[in-house]
């Protein structure tokens, strides 16, 4: 069962996307990110973008302790009607209308970013299915780095079976953890000096 591990919604139940669509972080993963991102300061008043977001686990995470808007993007129809099943209940509990869904392919949202009302991201995760070849990662990595905050944090999460993406000019990663079978990577804005 997933769920949403601690914040103002701590302990809630979230919908599962059904079959083998999605590849779902497991908890202790989701345990140890999140206490990274608290330690980091990444998390209260973020605007937090969830591409590849399969239930929205994470997006929905990020509501719970404190994140001030979340984007959840996910193409597939099935867990898009997940993510927002996912989404109306932090909204409920929250009492307010803090993730949205866009159910679209991540190159085509990025394509058109700007829409969301958003200046810029805080926050991204990247968790697309295992088989997305690294090309495909490099590239959503440079078409999100315009619109990410001076100070954001990007999370990949990969298969450790997974070269390290070749990151765009405009990013670069600072710290990798591994846990049994993923891998995550942490990346941030490159500086422009």
């Amino acid at each position: 069962m997933t769920r949403i591990i601690a914040g103002v919604a701590g302990g809630t139940p979230l919908i599962s996307v059904p079959g083998t669509v999605t590849r779902p972080t497991t908890d202790r993963v989701k345990e140890a990110l999140f206490s990274r991102l608290e330690s980091m300061d990444a998390l209260a008043g973020a605007h937090v973008l969830d591409l590849f977001a399969g239930s929205g686990s994470l997006g929905v995470e990020s509501a719970s302790r404190g994140a001030a808007s979340v984007e959840l993007v996910e193409y597939d129809g099935g867990a898009a009607g997940v993510c927002q099943r996912n989404a109306a209940i932090i909204n409920d509990i929250l009492g307010r209308k803090v993730v949205t869904v866009q159910r679209s392919k991540v190159e085509s949202f990025l394509g058109r970013v700007r829409d969301t009302g958003v200046d810029r991201w805080d926050l991204v995760f990247i968790d697309p299915p295992y088989p997305l070849g690294e090309a495909a990662v490099t590239a959503a990595l440079a078409a999100l780095a315009p619109d990410l905050a001076p100070e954001a944090v990007i999370v990949l999460e990969r298969s450790t079976r997974s070269p390290e993406p070749a990151w765009p000019a405009a990013v670069e990663r600072f710290a990798e953890k591994k846990y049994g079978e993923t891998r995550l990577w942490f990346a941030e804005p490159a500086d422009g000096d």
